[in-house]
């Protein structure tokens, strides 16, 4: 178990967070309960309701506890020079913010009516957006601004389409990241 897991159990809001996404997970949004989260977690649905009244409580605040480094990374980011340095160091942050998020990505993948319901997804959109803002250079020639952009779903993508693939998850988020890194240099080579 990784050091980021450890410290999310020690806290029984978040215990009751990572119940509630390994069930949603095995089981779908629509089919998990608050009685079997409760149950799992061996308390009593009143023990549950003190920190969430429903399932939608609780997935909010998944999403917000676990995208907070992602909007850390946006507010750094902005505050930073337009360099390839700062764009690098901008998908290398961004890289390992998703993998400490994958749960939570892979939620929002299989659950979309849900994550489209809770207005997450829109939340999320202007995430990206604001990275989109942040990694680009609008002087730049579109096909440049598209491989920034490309950059990001890059890490997205492997997430995603690379992890039932054979190999240690890190040197596989390695590998992603370096394809990555290498567009966001195009980019600024060809600007």
């Amino acid at each position: 178990m990784d050091g980021t897991k450890q410290q999310r159990r020690g806290n029984t809001r978040q215990r009751i967070q990572d119940v509630a996404l390994e069930l949603f997970a095995e089981q779908g949004y629509e089919k998990t309960s608050l009685r079997e989260i409760a149950e799992r977690l061996e308390v009593t649905k009143a023990a549950l309701y003190y920190h969430f009244k429903t399932k939608e409580e609780i997935t909010v605040s998944i999403f917000t506890d676990l995208t907070k480094p992602i909007e850390d990374l946006i507010e750094w980011g902005r505050s930073q020079p337009q360099t390839l340095e700062t764009k690098h160091e901008l998908v290398r942050r961004y890289s390992q913010a998703l993998s400490e998020a994958a749960p939570l990505f892979r939620f929002m993948q299989e659950n979309q009516a849900t994550v489209r319901e809770l207005q997450i997804g829109d939340s999320f959109k202007d995430r990206m957006r604001s990275l989109r803002d942040i990694i680009i250079d609008p002087q730049a020639p579109l096909t440049d601004q598209v491989r920034c952009v490309s950059a990001i779903f890059t890490l997205h993508a492997g997430m995603f389409f690379l992890q039932d693939l054979e190999g240690d998850p890190e040197e596989k988020r390695q590998a992603v990241l370096e394809v990555a890194v290498d567009l966001v240099t195009q980019a600024h080579q060809g600007a």
